[in-house]
């Protein structure tokens, strides 16, 4: 996996960044401070909820790896459920891969299961 670094993050062993805006979190104390930031721009953060056992999350994976290279303006946020179970619960996620789009802290739209299409016209709809 290669690691890229965006500009206003500084290496910490609670997230990793992937390929363009691809961003894992590992630390719901670190990605309460990024939330919270977050809801001081316009931004569409796509929050994509999933698990190292999902078979679908596997599958939508290279989906997923496309649209974080080809929309480079919008932030692709992965969380592990078992890892960060008090966040998926929070946004209330019960199946995965779940993606949740949000703006300024708020959640303008949802994906459930690995549903490519569906996805990306929601991408595409709230991208700016």
């Amino acid at each position: 996996m290669r690691l890229v670094l965006k500009r206003h993050f500084s290496p910490s062993p609670t997230f990793a960044i992937n390929s363009g805006q691809d961003i894992a979190f590992h630390s719901s104390a670190k990605w309460k401070i990024h939330f919270e930031a977050s809801k001081q721009t316009s931004k569409l953060i796509v929050i994509d909820f999933t698990a190292s056992w999902c078979g679908p999350c596997k599958f939508i994976q290279p989906a997923i790896n496309e649209f974080a290279e080809k929309y480079t303006d919008i932030e692709f946020i992965k969380i592990d459920v078992d890892e960060m179970n008090n966040v998926a619960q929070e946004f209330k996620v019960h199946v995965m891969p779940t993606f949740i789009l949000i703006k300024r802290g708020k959640e303008v739209d949802k994906v459930v299961g690995a549903k490519k299409e569906d996805f990306q016209k929601k991408i595409e709809k709230h991208r700016f």
